[in-house]
């Protein structure tokens, strides 16, 4: 998982290793976007040179977790040699870039139940 790294999210980075998951951190930056300072993690040419060419012969099937338009192409790649699972989108609202890959959207909103953490009560 290549991701934008921001010191106050250690605990998911650790949960997600915990997980399985392989981290890959790129380095952020801090821009006004509507008067809000923001965090942009740019990885978006990284992640889709990873999946098509780095990593592309060590995973069966790829999960694209975006709603960004930008990653139009390597869906279709993906798609073209049948190794694209599923574009899960935080929203129901998506680039219109995707519309030809509707059969592999996803919603966040209709897996989040299911994929959220439960917390374990400790006995003492």
């Amino acid at each position: 998982m290549i991701i934008g790294y921001i010191p106050r999210n250690a605990e998911l980075y650790n949960a997600l290793q915990t997980a399985g998951f392989t981290l890959v951190f790129k380095p952020t930056v801090m821009h006004l976007e509507k008067k809000r300072l923001t965090t942009k993690g740019n990885v978006d040419a990284e992640l889709v040179l990873y999946a098509a060419a780095i990593e592309y012969e060590n995973y069966d099937k790829a999960v694209i977790v975006s709603g960004d338009g930008d990653f139009a192409c390597l869906a279709e790649y993906l798609k073209k040699n049948d190794k694209l699972k599923k574009i899960v989108t935080p929203t129901a609202k998506y680039s219109k870039l995707l519309k030809p890959y509707n059969d592999f959207i996803l919603p966040l909103k209709e897996i989040s139940e299911s994929i959220r953490p439960t917390t374990k009560k400790v006995e003492k």
